[in-house]
């Protein structure tokens, strides 16, 4: 009785949303995102573990795509495009972990990488078949070559040279807009099985972390930490600008997942 009561006061709630405007929908996420990150700071300690949660949560994405491709023997609704701009980025982060820290986040994004490079062979080859290209409609460079412009203006001026700093921007940029690929896919798609909701879910949520450690440190510092990184230059906002433009892509699909999991919807239904 108590279960039926609680499912129905959920229906009511995001029955009240659906008749809201977008500028409501957008004001009250951005308030639950304020009061998500208050409690963050109240709560952790050191933000170095929320860049290690970030990745820590994307290996587990990888790790459900692996379970899905393993046992479902079905690699449908995964864009390989999206895989692709994600293996890009890991690669070209693992090189510049390796030469400027080679600590716990090298380990991780070498895990990850190898498990992204997995998923990428099997949807290329051995399960080429249930890959949905017609779905899979947005080109890489339309990712990969603003970010690496942007990238050769704009990065840290840190003591490393200029091709490490450049590498690293091409990272922090490219890996705020990797998930465009699989967001066009599912839009195209409309219809989005479990366990490719759950993996883009994590990514949404890896994607919160990283953003509530830089929003944390810039209150911490009363904004200096703005100019702290990038020696004064437009580095550092405009890293926060990508990290807050991922964040604010996952947010729609992660409401639309929270909905469907608190109804008990299996299948996730994308608007049109």
């Amino acid at each position: 009785m108590g279960k039926r009561r609680g499912v129905s006061a959920v229906n009511v709630v995001f029955g009240w949303l659906r008749q809201q405007s977008n500028k409501v929908k957008i004001a009250l996420g951005i308030i639950l995102s304020f009061i998500l990150v208050v409690f963050l700071k109240f709560t952790v300690h050191n933000y170095n573990h929320f860049f290690v949660a970030s990745e820590l949560i994307h290996a587990a994405g990888i790790l459900i795509l692996i379970y899905k491709l393993t046992r479902q023997k079905t690699c449908s609704g995964l864009s390989l495009k999206s895989q692709e701009v994600t293996a890009i980025f890991l690669a070209v982060r693992l090189i510049c972990s390796i030469s400027m820290e080679g600590d716990i986040h090298t380990v991780l994004d070498f895990t990850t990488l190898v498990s992204t490079l997995w998923v990428i062979y099997m949807i290329r080859y051995k399960l080429k078949a249930s890959y949905i290209k017609t779905l899979d409609t947005c080109h890489n460079y339309y990712v990969l070559v603003p970010s690496a412009i942007l990238a050769l203006f704009i990065n840290p001026r840190t003591s490393y040279s200029y091709i490490h700093r450049v590498m690293w921007a091409f990272c922090v940029y490219s890996e705020s807009v990797s998930v465009l690929p699989q967001l066009r896919l599912m839009q195209n798609a409309q219809i989005i099985e479990p366990f490719t909701a759950h993996y883009v879910f994590a990514l949404g949520i890896a994607r919160f972390l990283a953003c509530a450690h830089w929003l944390i440190q810039v209150y911490e510092t009363r904004g200096h930490y703005l100019w702290l990184l990038g020696a004064g230059y437009f580095w550092f906002p405009v890293a926060l600008v990508a990290e807050g433009v991922q964040t604010f892509i996952l947010a729609d699909f992660c409401y639309y997942y929270v909905k469907s999991v608190m109804e008990g919807q299996l299948v996730l239904k994308m608007p049109v």
